[in-house]
Protein backbone atom coordinates (compact mmCIF):
# COMPACT_ATOMS: atom_id res chain seq x y z
CA UNK A 1 0.00 0.00 0.00
CA UNK A 2 1.19 2.88 -0.66
CA UNK A 3 1.81 6.43 1.39
CA UNK A 4 -0.03 8.57 -0.43
CA UNK A 5 -3.26 6.29 -0.63
CA UNK A 6 -3.07 6.25 3.58
CA UNK A 7 -3.53 10.18 3.84
CA UNK A 8 -6.95 10.89 5.54
CA UNK A 9 -6.33 14.31 7.18
CA UNK A 10 -6.65 16.94 4.39
CA UNK A 11 -8.09 19.91 6.01
CA UNK A 12 -10.67 18.59 8.74
CA UNK A 13 -11.89 20.55 11.39
CA UNK A 14 -9.31 18.44 14.04
CA UNK A 15 -6.43 20.10 16.19
CA UNK A 16 -4.07 20.70 13.32
CA UNK A 17 -6.65 23.01 11.31
CA UNK A 18 -7.79 25.06 14.24
CA UNK A 19 -4.07 25.67 15.74
CA UNK A 20 -2.94 26.53 12.12
CA UNK A 21 -6.14 28.39 10.83
CA UNK A 22 -6.77 30.65 13.94
CA UNK A 23 -2.54 31.52 14.31
CA UNK A 24 -2.59 30.49 17.86
CA UNK A 25 0.15 33.70 18.30
CA UNK A 26 2.02 31.81 21.41
CA UNK A 27 2.02 28.89 19.25
CA UNK A 28 4.92 30.25 16.58
CA UNK A 29 8.46 30.03 17.54
CA UNK A 30 11.13 32.34 16.91
CA UNK A 31 14.08 31.07 15.11
CA UNK A 32 16.25 32.11 17.36
CA UNK A 33 14.69 29.57 20.05
CA UNK A 34 14.27 26.77 17.92
CA UNK A 35 17.85 24.81 17.95
CA UNK A 36 18.73 22.60 21.03
CA UNK A 37 21.66 20.95 22.55
CA UNK A 38 22.92 18.77 19.54
CA UNK A 39 24.01 15.63 21.30
CA UNK A 40 25.41 14.14 17.84
CA UNK A 41 29.06 14.01 18.27
CA UNK A 42 28.86 12.01 21.31
CA UNK A 43 25.65 10.22 20.98
CA UNK A 44 26.40 8.57 17.62
CA UNK A 45 22.53 8.08 17.30
CA UNK A 46 19.17 9.56 15.65
CA UNK A 47 15.30 8.91 16.23
CA UNK A 48 13.71 9.29 12.77
CA UNK A 49 9.71 8.97 12.53
CA UNK A 50 8.33 7.68 9.17
CA UNK A 51 5.53 6.13 7.61
CA UNK A 52 4.49 2.41 7.39
CA UNK A 53 6.37 0.89 3.93
CA UNK A 54 8.13 3.66 3.46
CA UNK A 55 11.57 2.21 3.29
CA UNK A 56 13.66 -0.44 1.75
CA UNK A 57 13.61 -3.89 3.36
CA UNK A 58 15.69 -7.28 3.39
CA UNK A 59 14.08 -9.69 1.24
CA UNK A 60 14.37 -13.09 3.68
CA UNK A 61 14.34 -10.18 7.28
CA UNK A 62 11.87 -7.74 6.70
CA UNK A 63 12.83 -6.09 10.11
CA UNK A 64 15.94 -5.09 8.52
CA UNK A 65 16.34 -2.11 6.53
CA UNK A 66 19.95 -2.33 4.24
CA UNK A 67 20.02 1.38 3.34
CA UNK A 68 19.86 2.01 6.77
CA UNK A 69 22.22 -1.02 7.87
CA UNK A 70 24.76 0.52 4.90
CA UNK A 71 24.59 4.11 7.07
CA UNK A 72 25.40 2.85 10.17
CA UNK A 73 28.44 0.46 8.79
CA UNK A 74 29.82 3.72 7.23
CA UNK A 75 29.16 6.69 10.11
CA UNK A 76 28.87 4.46 13.38
CA UNK A 77 25.25 6.09 13.44
CA UNK A 78 22.18 4.19 14.66
CA UNK A 79 19.14 5.06 13.87
CA UNK A 80 16.14 4.43 15.70
CA UNK A 81 14.00 4.08 13.11
CA UNK A 82 9.85 3.94 13.96
CA UNK A 83 7.23 3.78 11.31
CA UNK A 84 4.31 5.96 13.51
CA UNK A 85 2.89 8.17 11.00
CA UNK A 86 0.15 6.67 9.63
CA UNK A 87 -2.17 9.63 9.18
CA UNK A 88 -0.42 14.01 8.52
CA UNK A 89 -2.99 15.28 11.17
CA UNK A 90 -2.70 13.00 13.85
CA UNK A 91 0.76 13.05 13.89
CA UNK A 92 0.05 16.69 13.85
CA UNK A 93 -1.59 16.63 16.95
CA UNK A 94 0.55 13.55 18.82
CA UNK A 95 4.21 16.11 18.62
CA UNK A 96 2.51 19.16 18.50
CA UNK A 97 2.17 19.88 22.82
CA UNK A 98 5.56 19.78 22.89
CA UNK A 99 6.40 21.73 19.70
CA UNK A 100 3.67 24.63 20.76
CA UNK A 101 5.48 24.57 24.42
CA UNK A 102 9.54 24.52 23.43
CA UNK A 103 9.77 21.13 24.32
CA UNK A 104 11.53 18.23 22.87
CA UNK A 105 9.23 15.99 20.80
CA UNK A 106 11.83 13.32 21.22
CA UNK A 107 12.09 12.72 17.39
CA UNK A 108 15.33 13.84 15.01
CA UNK A 109 13.91 13.33 11.47
CA UNK A 110 10.30 13.18 10.54
CA UNK A 111 8.53 12.84 7.01
CA UNK A 112 5.03 14.73 6.29
CA UNK A 113 3.45 15.69 3.18
CA UNK A 114 4.42 18.88 1.66
CA UNK A 115 0.96 20.14 2.61
CA UNK A 116 1.42 19.48 6.19
CA UNK A 117 5.34 20.27 5.95
CA UNK A 118 3.44 24.10 5.33
CA UNK A 119 2.15 24.08 8.65
CA UNK A 120 5.74 23.23 10.57
CA UNK A 121 7.39 25.96 8.58
CA UNK A 122 4.89 29.14 9.00
CA UNK A 123 4.61 28.09 12.50
CA UNK A 124 8.64 27.30 13.04
CA UNK A 125 8.63 24.27 14.61
CA UNK A 126 11.05 22.90 12.39
CA UNK A 127 15.09 23.76 11.89
CA UNK A 128 16.91 25.05 9.44
CA UNK A 129 19.00 22.26 7.55
CA UNK A 130 22.95 22.90 7.35
CA UNK A 131 23.13 22.54 3.51
CA UNK A 132 27.17 23.39 3.51
CA UNK A 133 26.85 19.82 5.67
CA UNK A 134 24.45 18.30 2.91
CA UNK A 135 26.75 18.55 -0.75
CA UNK A 136 24.38 15.79 -2.15
CA UNK A 137 21.07 17.74 -1.57
CA UNK A 138 22.81 20.49 -2.67
CA UNK A 139 23.90 18.77 -6.15
CA UNK A 140 21.41 16.23 -6.69
CA UNK A 141 18.09 17.20 -5.66
CA UNK A 142 15.30 17.37 -8.61
CA UNK A 143 15.66 21.56 -9.92
CA UNK A 144 11.35 21.27 -9.81
CA UNK A 145 11.53 20.59 -6.23
CA UNK A 146 14.00 22.75 -5.18
CA UNK A 147 11.97 25.63 -4.21
CA UNK A 148 7.94 25.07 -2.88
CA UNK A 149 6.38 27.89 -2.42
CA UNK A 150 5.65 27.21 1.73
CA UNK A 151 9.55 26.89 1.70
CA UNK A 152 11.89 28.76 -0.63
CA UNK A 153 14.98 27.43 -1.59
CA UNK A 154 14.11 23.91 0.41
CA UNK A 155 15.89 25.39 3.94
CA UNK A 156 13.58 23.58 5.99
CA UNK A 157 12.68 20.67 4.34
CA UNK A 158 14.20 17.84 2.17
CA UNK A 159 11.65 15.29 -0.36
CA UNK A 160 12.15 11.50 0.82
CA UNK A 161 9.85 10.85 -2.04
CA UNK A 162 7.32 12.61 -4.85
CA UNK A 163 4.72 11.90 -6.72
CA UNK A 164 1.96 12.49 -9.34
CA UNK A 165 -1.59 12.72 -8.92
CA UNK A 166 -3.24 12.65 -12.33
CA UNK A 167 -5.83 10.27 -13.45
CA UNK A 168 -5.54 6.19 -13.45
CA UNK A 169 -8.00 4.12 -16.03
CA UNK A 170 -9.14 1.01 -17.40
CA UNK A 171 -8.06 1.01 -21.20
CA UNK A 172 -9.34 -2.34 -21.96
CA UNK A 173 -12.93 -1.65 -20.12
CA UNK A 174 -13.29 1.81 -21.49
CA UNK A 175 -12.51 1.34 -24.88
CA UNK A 176 -10.75 4.08 -25.19
CA UNK A 177 -7.73 7.19 -24.53
CA UNK A 178 -8.13 9.08 -21.34
CA UNK A 179 -5.77 12.03 -22.37
CA UNK A 180 -7.70 15.07 -20.06
CA UNK A 181 -9.33 15.63 -16.98
CA UNK A 182 -12.31 17.07 -18.91
CA UNK A 183 -12.83 13.40 -20.52
CA UNK A 184 -13.91 12.08 -16.87
CA UNK A 185 -16.81 13.91 -17.31
CA UNK A 186 -17.81 12.30 -20.68
CA UNK A 187 -21.40 10.82 -20.91
CA UNK A 188 -19.99 6.97 -20.93
CA UNK A 189 -18.30 7.55 -17.63
CA UNK A 190 -21.26 8.44 -15.38
CA UNK A 191 -21.34 6.73 -11.82
CA UNK A 192 -17.95 5.30 -13.19
CA UNK A 193 -15.45 8.01 -12.17
CA UNK A 194 -14.08 9.17 -8.54
CA UNK A 195 -12.39 11.36 -6.94
CA UNK A 196 -10.18 12.33 -3.89
CA UNK A 197 -11.65 12.66 -0.69
CA UNK A 198 -8.99 14.43 0.51
CA UNK A 199 -8.87 18.50 -0.47
CA UNK A 200 -5.09 19.12 -0.37
CA UNK A 201 -4.44 15.16 -2.53
CA UNK A 202 -7.81 16.76 -4.32
CA UNK A 203 -7.74 20.00 -5.38
CA UNK A 204 -4.71 20.41 -7.75
CA UNK A 205 -5.37 18.25 -10.72
CA UNK A 206 -9.28 19.79 -10.82
CA UNK A 207 -8.08 23.04 -10.81
CA UNK A 208 -5.57 22.06 -13.84
CA UNK A 209 -8.81 20.46 -15.39
CA UNK A 210 -10.42 23.72 -15.54
CA UNK A 211 -6.66 25.53 -17.28
CA UNK A 212 -5.86 27.32 -13.49
CA UNK A 213 -2.42 28.27 -12.84
CA UNK A 214 -2.29 25.88 -10.17
CA UNK A 215 0.93 27.70 -8.66
CA UNK A 216 -1.00 30.81 -8.21
CA UNK A 217 -4.94 29.95 -8.09
CA UNK A 218 -7.60 32.42 -6.02
CA UNK A 219 -10.23 31.90 -3.83
CA UNK A 220 -12.20 32.28 -7.07
CA UNK A 221 -10.61 29.18 -8.35
CA UNK A 222 -11.73 27.56 -5.46
CA UNK A 223 -15.11 27.97 -5.38
CA UNK A 224 -15.63 27.46 -9.32
CA UNK A 225 -14.53 23.92 -8.80
CA UNK A 226 -16.59 23.32 -5.84
CA UNK A 227 -19.63 24.32 -7.77
CA UNK A 228 -18.52 22.13 -10.71
CA UNK A 229 -17.93 19.08 -8.37
CA UNK A 230 -21.47 20.01 -6.82
CA UNK A 231 -23.19 19.93 -9.99
CA UNK A 232 -21.63 16.40 -11.10
CA UNK A 233 -22.20 14.81 -7.46
CA UNK A 234 -26.24 16.12 -8.23
CA UNK A 235 -25.80 13.98 -11.38
CA UNK A 236 -24.21 11.14 -10.29
CA UNK A 237 -21.70 11.67 -12.26
CA UNK A 238 -19.04 10.85 -9.38
CA UNK A 239 -19.40 7.27 -7.95
CA UNK A 240 -18.36 8.32 -4.41
CA UNK A 241 -14.65 10.60 -3.47
CA UNK A 242 -12.29 7.88 -1.94
CA UNK A 243 -8.70 7.04 0.33
CA UNK A 244 -7.37 4.25 -0.53
CA UNK A 245 -10.22 2.06 -1.70
CA UNK A 246 -10.04 3.56 -5.32
CA UNK A 247 -7.38 1.04 -5.87
CA UNK A 248 -10.19 -1.98 -5.19
CA UNK A 249 -12.64 -0.52 -7.45
CA UNK A 250 -10.24 0.33 -10.35
CA UNK A 251 -9.37 -3.22 -10.12
CA UNK A 252 -12.57 -5.11 -9.83
CA UNK A 253 -13.94 -2.86 -12.48
CA UNK A 254 -16.50 -1.11 -10.65
CA UNK A 255 -14.39 2.17 -11.75
CA UNK A 256 -13.65 2.86 -15.19
CA UNK A 257 -11.42 6.14 -14.55
CA UNK A 258 -10.38 8.10 -11.05
CA UNK A 259 -7.94 10.64 -9.45
CA UNK A 260 -4.73 8.25 -9.05
CA UNK A 261 -1.71 8.77 -7.41
CA UNK A 262 1.24 7.59 -9.50
CA UNK A 263 2.81 4.90 -6.82
CA UNK A 264 -0.38 2.85 -6.69
CA UNK A 265 -0.70 2.52 -10.34
CA UNK A 266 2.89 0.72 -10.81
CA UNK A 267 2.35 -1.49 -8.22
CA UNK A 268 -1.68 -2.06 -9.79
CA UNK A 269 -0.24 -2.36 -13.37
CA UNK A 270 2.02 -5.53 -12.09
CA UNK A 271 -1.17 -7.52 -11.49
CA UNK A 272 -3.73 -5.57 -14.32
CA UNK A 273 -1.45 -4.49 -17.53
CA UNK A 274 -4.98 -2.97 -18.54
CA UNK A 275 -4.48 -0.16 -16.07
CA UNK A 276 -2.86 2.81 -17.45
CA UNK A 277 -1.92 5.77 -15.45
CA UNK A 278 -1.83 9.30 -17.55
CA UNK A 279 -0.49 13.40 -16.65
CA UNK A 280 -3.01 14.97 -18.25
CA UNK A 281 -2.42 17.39 -21.13
CA UNK A 282 -3.30 20.40 -18.84
CA UNK A 283 -1.19 19.34 -16.47
CA UNK A 284 -0.77 16.95 -13.22
CA UNK A 285 0.34 17.65 -9.44
CA UNK A 286 3.69 16.73 -9.05
CA UNK A 287 4.21 16.34 -5.10
CA UNK A 288 6.56 15.29 -2.51
CA UNK A 289 6.81 13.99 1.70
CA UNK A 290 9.33 16.01 2.98
CA UNK A 291 11.72 14.83 5.27
CA UNK A 292 12.31 17.82 8.46
CA UNK A 293 14.31 18.23 11.72
CA UNK A 294 11.76 19.49 15.01
CA UNK A 295 12.87 22.25 16.95
CA UNK A 296 15.08 21.01 19.62
CA UNK A 297 16.08 17.75 17.85
CA UNK A 298 19.29 16.33 19.85
CA UNK A 299 20.95 14.97 17.11
CA UNK A 300 20.54 17.68 14.57
CA UNK A 301 24.08 16.96 12.65
CA UNK A 302 23.65 13.23 12.63
CA UNK A 303 19.82 13.89 10.60
CA UNK A 304 21.55 16.11 8.46
CA UNK A 305 23.97 12.96 7.66
CA UNK A 306 21.02 10.65 6.86
CA UNK A 307 19.47 12.94 4.78
CA UNK A 308 22.21 13.98 2.94
CA UNK A 309 23.09 10.00 2.43
CA UNK A 310 20.10 9.36 0.74
CA UNK A 311 20.76 11.62 -1.54
CA UNK A 312 23.63 9.71 -2.94
CA UNK A 313 22.62 8.19 -6.26
CA UNK A 314 23.42 5.21 -5.27
CA UNK A 315 21.52 4.76 -2.30
CA UNK A 316 18.33 6.84 -3.50
CA UNK A 317 18.48 4.07 -7.00
CA UNK A 318 18.16 1.50 -3.85
CA UNK A 319 15.22 3.21 -2.43
CA UNK A 320 13.43 4.03 -5.58
CA UNK A 321 13.71 -0.06 -6.46
CA UNK A 322 11.78 -0.46 -3.23
CA UNK A 323 9.02 1.97 -2.70
CA UNK A 324 8.62 3.03 -6.52
CA UNK A 325 7.73 6.46 -6.78
CA UNK A 326 8.80 9.55 -8.14
CA UNK A 327 12.17 9.74 -7.29
CA UNK A 328 14.11 13.36 -6.05
CA UNK A 329 17.05 12.11 -7.44
CA UNK A 330 16.95 11.98 -10.92
CA UNK A 331 21.05 10.83 -11.47
CA UNK A 332 19.92 7.56 -10.00
CA UNK A 333 18.01 6.97 -13.38
CA UNK A 334 21.84 6.05 -14.53
CA UNK A 335 22.60 3.89 -11.64
CA UNK A 336 19.55 1.84 -12.15
CA UNK A 337 20.14 1.88 -15.80
CA UNK A 338 23.63 0.37 -16.02
CA UNK A 339 22.89 -1.71 -13.19
CA UNK A 340 22.55 -4.80 -15.80
CA UNK A 341 19.61 -5.89 -13.76
CA UNK A 342 16.49 -6.29 -15.95
CA UNK A 343 13.85 -5.27 -13.50
CA UNK A 344 16.27 -2.28 -11.93
CA UNK A 345 16.55 -1.32 -16.06
CA UNK A 346 12.90 -1.46 -16.20
CA UNK A 347 12.27 0.80 -13.61
CA UNK A 348 14.77 3.17 -14.70
CA UNK A 349 12.99 3.64 -18.08
CA UNK A 350 9.37 4.19 -16.11
CA UNK A 351 8.47 7.58 -16.54
CA UNK A 352 6.05 7.29 -13.08
CA UNK A 353 9.58 6.92 -10.93
CA UNK A 354 11.74 9.12 -13.79
CA UNK A 355 9.25 11.30 -15.84
CA UNK A 356 10.70 12.04 -19.03
CA UNK A 357 10.88 15.76 -20.63
CA UNK A 358 7.30 15.78 -21.78
CA UNK A 359 6.38 14.17 -18.88
CA UNK A 360 7.76 16.71 -16.77
CA UNK A 361 6.68 19.95 -18.61
CA UNK A 362 3.50 19.08 -17.72
CA UNK A 363 3.68 18.50 -13.99
CA UNK A 364 2.83 21.86 -11.41
CA UNK A 365 3.63 22.26 -7.74
CA UNK A 366 0.21 23.58 -6.00
CA UNK A 367 0.51 26.60 -4.09
CA UNK A 368 -0.99 25.34 -1.08
CA UNK A 369 -3.42 26.40 1.50
CA UNK A 370 -2.44 29.19 3.62
CA UNK A 371 -3.22 28.99 6.89
CA UNK A 372 -6.64 31.96 6.78
CA UNK A 373 -7.82 29.86 3.43
CA UNK A 374 -7.94 26.42 5.31
CA UNK A 375 -11.08 26.55 7.43
CA UNK A 376 -13.27 27.99 5.17
CA UNK A 377 -12.45 25.59 2.18
CA UNK A 378 -12.58 22.55 4.29
CA UNK A 379 -15.80 23.11 5.52
CA UNK A 380 -16.88 23.75 2.24
CA UNK A 381 -15.07 21.14 0.56
CA UNK A 382 -16.09 18.46 3.39
CA UNK A 383 -19.42 19.12 2.45
CA UNK A 384 -19.10 18.39 -0.84
CA UNK A 385 -17.73 14.64 0.27
CA UNK A 386 -19.59 13.98 2.74
CA UNK A 387 -16.44 14.32 5.52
Amino acid sequence: MSRRSLLRGAGGAGAAALLAGCGVPAAYVDEGDRAGRDLSARDRTLDFANWPLYIDTDDDDTSRRPTLDAFRKRTGISVRYTEEINDNDEFFGKISPSLMNHQETGRDLIVVSDWMAARFVRLGWVQEMDRAAQPNVAKNLNPQLRSPAFDPGRLHSVPWQSGITGIAYNRRKLGRELRSVKELWADDLRGKVTLLSGLDESFALLMLGNGVDVTRWTGDDFQAVCEQIEGLVRTRHIRRFTGNDYIKDLSTGDVLACQAYSGDVIQLQADNPDIEFVVPEEGAELWAESLMIPNLAQHKSNAEKLVDYYYEPEVAADLAAWVNYVCPVPAAQNVLADSGDEELVALAEDPLIFPDADMRSRLAIARDITAGERQAFAKRWNAIVGL
